[in-house]
């Protein structure tokens, strides 16, 4: 089905993904007003996020979704690029190989998408500092392998301190970024981004689907969780599937 549907030229298959957990999401878990504190600035992955990355990698290349996939599309934090990086990412760690058990010996044979940086993607601005994006003078120092030709601004200028976006505020830049995303000439692509976004976004994007479809797609992600969907004239038609990874660390 998968096959079949690329192959048209206005249908794309797209592989949603929300980052795998950060430890602003523990933190913040615990206690909502811990995301107000500086202390989680553009929060890396947790433990648990870690584990929930080796997961998704694993499923992603042996079900042979990876080898599909003509471009990756992350939101520009630390947390949605590690994410997009160790699941998508040619290059690995030691440590990573050796925990994508059987996956491993497949890898070899894949041949890797590009990584392209998108601040469109991001998860809900202003307010939380673990919604600000560092410089992308350090982003390239950290991720070599990512392109991040497409953000005009070294600094943050999105993200506000005293002002924190709407819902509505956040679905129509979804919709933009989804606008933008149709002009892409690839037809399988993987998005790396957040669960606000995802959520508004789609849930603006379906509201001329079948409302068991529009539950099926737009109910809230969990860390590391991933959607495949298929679209057709800029709507969305199917859910392909859906893969959760470990809900604790090992």
């Amino acid at each position: 089905m998968c096959d079949a549907a690329a192959q048209t030229h206005n249908v794309k298959i797209l592989h949603l993904v929300r980052h795998a957990q950060g430890v602003h999401n523990v933190a913040g878990a615990q206690d909502h007003s811990a995301l107000m504190s500086p202390q989680y600035f553009d929060a890396n992955l947790s433990p648990l996020g870690s584990q929930q990355v080796r997961d998704l990698r694993n499923y992603v290349v042996s079900s042979g979704i990876l080898a599909k996939i003509q471009l990756v599309v992350t939101s520009p934090l630390s947390r949605t690029i590690e994410t997009a990086v160790k699941v998508f990412d040619r290059k690995l760690t030691n440590e990573s190989v050796q925990n994508c058990g059987d996956a491993a010996a497949e890898m070899s044979d894949v041949n890797y998408p590009p990584i392209l940086a998108y601040e469109l993607c991001r998860e809900r601005l202003g307010l939380h500092p673990c919604d600000k994006r560092r410089t992308v003078t350090e982003y390239r120092s950290l991720y070599p392998d990512v392109d991040f030709s497409l953000i005009e601004s070294d600094d943050d200028v999105m993200w506000k301190p005293d002002a924190r976006e709407t819902f509505a505020e956040v679905a129509a830049r979804g919709l933009k970024f989804m606008n933008w995303l149709w002009t892409r000439p690839e037809k399988e692509i993987a998005i790396v981004c957040h669960d606000r976004f995802l959520q508004y976004t789609l849930e603006a994007l379906t509201t001329d689907c079948q409302p068991s479809l529009r539950a099926e797609v737009s109910t809230q992600f969990k860390n590391c969780e991933l959607r495949s969907l298929i679209t057709e004239n800029e709507r969305v038609v199917s859910c392909l599937g859906k893969f959760l990874p470990s809900d604790s660390a090992n």
